[in-house]
């Protein structure tokens, strides 16, 4: 089912939600200001330009998000979160978080993760499979594997606030 790569990479995102949570502790966006990660963002950003230039820069960041949505919608545990008619506005907001994320000169208008995903139920099996649709189109794009883990231990964290259920995943009515 995985690639080398792939594997390796759930392997990387594994360890580092493990080693995150013990870190946690109750953390909220007020805290997450006060230690330098951006409330919006969820993370903080890179201090070097190179990995936005491996993701093909803001260009690249719109061909990977238009992949990464197909691989979304065409996964049967992503698919009830994102075969519905924001498609284009969520892809729009990934372009802008990643890119500010990898230092490209942007800057993401959208709502904080927390609030952007409460009435949602994700679990860890959603948050996962999202993470493997992710490495898949960044895989068909040539992003170099240490570029990918660089931009994955950023957003890995995140699953602290995105994963919002152990039960059954389902996205919020309306979305």
């Amino acid at each position: 089912m995985f690639s080398k790569f792939n594997a390796e990479s759930a392997a990387i995102i594994t360890f580092l939600l493990l080693a995150t949570s013990f870190h946690a502790n109750a953390m909220d966006n007020t805290a997450s200001a006060d230690a330098g990660t951006s409330p919006a963002l969820g993370t903080t950003v890179l201090s070097e330009t190179d990995t936005f230039k491996d993701f093909g820069g803001k260009e690249g960041l719109v061909r990977i998000m238009d992949d990464f949505m197909v691989n979304l919608v065409n996964d049967p545990v992503t698919k009830p979160f994102f075969d519905n008619e924001k498609q284009a506005f969520i892809k729009a907001m990934l372009v802008e978080q990643i890119c500010e994320i990898l230092n490209g000169g942007c800057k993401y208008p959208g709502r904080d993760m927390k609030t952007a995903h409460a009435a949602m139920k994700v679990n860890r099996a959603a948050f996962n499979a999202l993470v493997e649709d992710f490495q898949l189109a960044m895989d068909k794009h040539d992003v170099p594997f240490s570029s990918q883990n660089k931009l994955l231990a950023k957003l890995a964290p995140m699953y602290r606030v995105i994963e919002t259920t152990t039960g059954d995943a389902a996205p919020a009515a309306g979305k």
